[in-house]
This record gives structure tokens, sequence and C-alpha cells, in this order.
């Protein structure tokens, strides 16, 4: 193994800012602030609200107690537990969870994360990459599982192969998708310090995207298409408490959702808000939001239930 540290070890082992900031993109966690798809400014109203209806610790765990196969209850526990900073309880929760919904992809994935983030000494457990090569079986293209596989083969010294699985990633990324950036950064960092030139893999990379038929369907992106933050947000947002963190990816969830209220014709709107939910640990509202897009966009139902499909709403 090269005796450099790999520039996806500091996310895992030693500076999980970074890999936290990759994860906001993806949405799989809901740190990163400044959407332009949440621009309506949040009322006192809209805050006290979004605070009294949120449930604690202690009340998930109740819920969650009364049926061991509820995944739904065990995931918005695991999700709390998670966002709190208590990874190994969360690791364990969502073990449970998986007990409910064997096949939920996302779970298993984030089980892997709960692990690794729990993880002292060793920057990529076992455990973890079990869950994450069980997720990557029951869904391909879960981004999460494709980028943790891709650092453990960094992590072994495999560095070449670690990118090619980062460039395969990066070349099957929406236009926009607020995790692209993160991702590129990735690429360049591990490139630059095992002299490997990343630059020409990306452009080729890019050519590609852009070479993509004009007219065919348009790509799923499971709500991963919408504008992300500025760097300086995502900087600002570091320094955020996690509990802090959470209010504030609630309070923005809470925007959309009322933006889309008044704007019903947004489908793109719509899908984020569905992955919104999910993150959050939201199933019941999640599927809410199919329904409630469906019924105002009628004409896009096959998209918005593939795109549901996607993100596990049932």
């Amino acid at each position: 193994m090269n005796d450099a540290p790999s520039a996806a070890s500091p996310p895992v082992k030693t500076s999980r800012v970074g890999l936290i900031a990759f994860l906001a993109g993806t949405g799989l966690i809901v740190l990163a602030i400044g959407y332009r798809a949440f621009h309506p400014v949040e009322t006192p109203e809209m805050i006290a609200a979004a605070q009294h209806a949120r449930p604690t610790i202690d009340q998930l765990q109740a819920r969650a107690d009364k049926d061991p196969r509820d995944a739904k209850a065990w995931q918005e526990l695991a999700y709390a537990q998670f966002s709190g900073g208590a990874y190994e309880q969360a690791a364990k929760s969502y073990r449970q969870a998986i007990e409910g919904d064997p096949k939920n992809a996302v779970l298993w994935s984030a089980m892997g994360e709960s692990l690794v983030m729990a993880s002292v000494r060793d920057p990529m457990p076992p455990a973890a990459v079990s869950a994450f090569e069980k997720a990557y079986s029951l869904d391909p293209g879960d981004p999460r599982a494709r980028y943790f596989l891709a650092v453990r083969k960094d992590l072994s010294g495999d560095h070449k192969g670690a990118l090619a699985d980062w460039l395969a990633l990066l070349k099957q990324t929406p236009p926009g998708a607020v995790w692209e950036g993160n991702l590129r950064r990735t690429i360049e960092q591990v490139g630059t310090i095992n002299k490997i030139d990343t630059a020409a893999m990306m452009a080729k990379v890019d050519q590609e995207r852009a070479a993509s038929a004009p007219g065919a369907p348009p790509v799923l992106t499971a709500g991963a298409a919408i504008p992300g933050p500025t760097q300086d947000q995502i900087t600002s947002a570091r320094g955020i408490a996690p509990s802090d963190q959470q209010k504030m990816a609630e309070g923005m969830v809470e925007r959309l959702a009322s933006r889309l209220k008044s704007e019903p014709g947004d489908v793109n709107g719509w899908v984020m808000l569905m992955r919104s939910r999910m993150t959050l640990g939201q199933p019941d509202q999640a599927s809410q939001a199919l329904s409630d897009a469906i019924a105002a966009n009628p004409r896009e139902a096959t998209r918005l239930r593939s795109e549901a499909d996607i993100l596990g709403v049932h």
C-alpha cells in the first residue's frame, strides 16, 4: 500500500467533514444549505411548527420498540441517532430496519456509513464493507455504496481502480448534481497524491457526458439534479452542531413543501421533496408527496413513480 496518505482516507478516518460534504450532495445527509429550490423565506410560524412536530430520540425509540420489524420506524430512529453523532447506535437501528425491509439498498448503505463513522481505528471496517457490498448487489446505482467501495480500493492501494470507479460514478452523475464538485475534488486529490493525470480522465468523461444524444429521454435523477450550495455555504455549515444541521435541513424541506403548494407543476421539486423526506427518515411523508405530485401532474405519473422506485418510496 502506498505510504502516502490517500485523499479518500481523511474523510473516512481523520477528517469526516469532507465525507459529510460529499454525502450532503448525494442527499444521504441533508447538511448542505443554500439550495435555490428552497428560495421562499422561512417564517417564524413554520420554524415553530417544525420544532413542535419533531419527535425526540426517546419517542422514536419507543415507537420503534413497538414492532421490531417496522422498517420505517427504525429508519427514522437511525437517522435521528446519526444526525446526533450516535453512529454506533444508528448502525444498530439501521440493522433492525433491515430486518423489516431486507431488500432496501438505502438501508444497507446507510448502515455501512454509520459503521464507518463509528469506527475509531479502522477506516473501513469489514462489517461496513459487507453492508456496502450488499447495497450494491441490491442497487448497483446506489451512489453511497459506489463511493465507499471505491474508497476501500484506494485504501488498499488500488488507486487506479478507485479512480476508475469514481470516474464511472461521475460519468453517470446528472449534470448539476450537488455532489459533483466534491466527487471531482476527491478524484483530483487522489490523482495528485499518486501522480496520476486525472485532468485528462475527467475531460474525457465530460466529453462523453456532453455527447449524449439530444432528444434522448430525460435521465431519472431521484432529485439529485438540483443546484447545490456554494463552497462558502458548505464551509459555514461545517461549524454547525449536528442537531442544528438537522433543524436547518428540516427547515429547508418544509420551505420546499410550502413552495410546491403554490407551484405544484414543478416536477423536479416534487422529486427533490421525496428524496429529502426519505433522507430525513420520513417515508410516510415521502409517499404523500408522491401522491400529491401525481395528482398535480398526471401526465408525469410514469416518471414520478420511476423516481419514487429509485428512492424506495412506496
